[in-house]
């Protein structure tokens, strides 16, 4: 049996955990390092799992393995899917793919250049309401799209997340591109023009919008809005939501891609809680990428794919500053 060797470089973004979980589940997978500059990030689930450490990312790309899982802060994703492609890497790297679009082009010639694939990682495609969705529309029960609204909202994650340096942007760049890249999936369409609004609502004295809302306007005339925010605080149920309402000529289609919950209303805990029960969007994510890379098929969501989503973002912050709505 084929065996697909793995690193994984940095846990800085939660979503890592789960990554690696996927991981754990395939028996053709083999995690032989995880790197990262905070020893104390993942200490635990090194010792846990018996996984070697490495300080120095560098390291770990010099060992022989095939792929590597980045969750590292936004604006070191460039700099370490081009070191990875450099050692002929393959790369699933967190979304948003990066902070500016000339260095996601940088990534994705880097790529292309040392023959190797580039993913980003898009869960949200493998939910179950998002998938029969996309597969009503395809069959032709709502029409032709005429608009969508789309929200994706949360908690304020603090830590690097409201460090511009290291994020890029707040809850608008961090909370558009899961729904922008389910319209680019669905839609089929170019994005023409954006624009978008943010500010800072729910946190005081933070150095990031916490809100937002982007317009969109597709090159078949659909239109889009998506509203974004870290609007979720402790008290909420759960961290947030993935919804959007899809208007067709002919019908609508309400999402709400996390809606498979249990409701706890609990004493003990002084709030209702929704605890989801529903299928492991991560783990098909994971299986798709091992999948793709021990068949030499190409990847399911593409570097290209992460760019098309978070240059929208990029686009409504300069709209944001000039009040005027930016082309692409």
């Amino acid at each position: 049996m084929q065996t697909l060797k793995v690193g994984m470089i940095s846990f800085a973004h939660g979503h890592a955990f789960g990554y690696l979980n996927g991981l754990n589940q395939i028996s053709e997978v083999k995690v032989v390092g995880i790197a990262d500059e905070n020893a104390d990030r993942v200490k635990e689930v090194c010792e846990k799992q018996q996984i070697p450490y490495y300080a120095d990312y560098n390291d770990l790309l010099k060992q022989d393995i095939d792929a590597v899982v980045i969750c590292s802060e936004n604006a070191k994703h460039a700099e370490l899917t081009i070191a990875a492609a450099k050692a002929k890497k393959h790369v699933l790297c967190e979304k948003p793919l990066g902070i500016s679009v000339e260095e996601m082009k940088e990534m994705i010639a880097a790529c292309e250049q040392n023959g190797v694939q580039l993913m980003t990682a898009f869960p949200c495609r493998y939910l179950p309401a998002v998938t029969q969705a996309k597969a009503a529309i395809e069959n032709g029960e709502i029409g032709e799209i005429v608009a969508v609204k789309g929200t994706n909202h949360g908690g304020n994650p603090g830590g690097w997340f409201v460090d511009p340096a290291l994020s890029g942007g707040g809850a608008m760049l961090d909370h558009t591109v899961h729904v922008m890249d389910l319209l680019n999936w669905i839609l089929k369409s170019d994005v023409k023009e954006v624009y978008g609004y943010a500010a800072t609502l729910f946190s005081e004295q933070l150095p990031v919008d916490d809100a937002g809302m982007v317009h969109v306007k597709f090159a078949n005339g659909a239109f889009a809005v998506i509203d974004t925010s870290w609007s979720r605080n402790k008290a909420f149920p759960t961290w947030g939501d993935v919804t959007m309402e899809i208007i067709g000529t002919k019908g609508t289609i309400s999402v709400d891609a996390l809606g498979q919950i249990n409701e706890l209303y609990s004493e003990e805990n002084g709030k209702a809680i929704w605890s989801y029960w529903g299928d492991d969007m991560d783990a098909y994510m994971i299986r798709d990428f091992v999948h793709a890379l021990l068949n030499d098929k190409q990847v399911p969501v593409t570097g290209e794919d992460g760019l098309k989503s978070a240059q929208v973002a990029i686009a409504a912050y300069a709209s944001l500053k000039t009040g005027q709505p930016v082309a692409l």
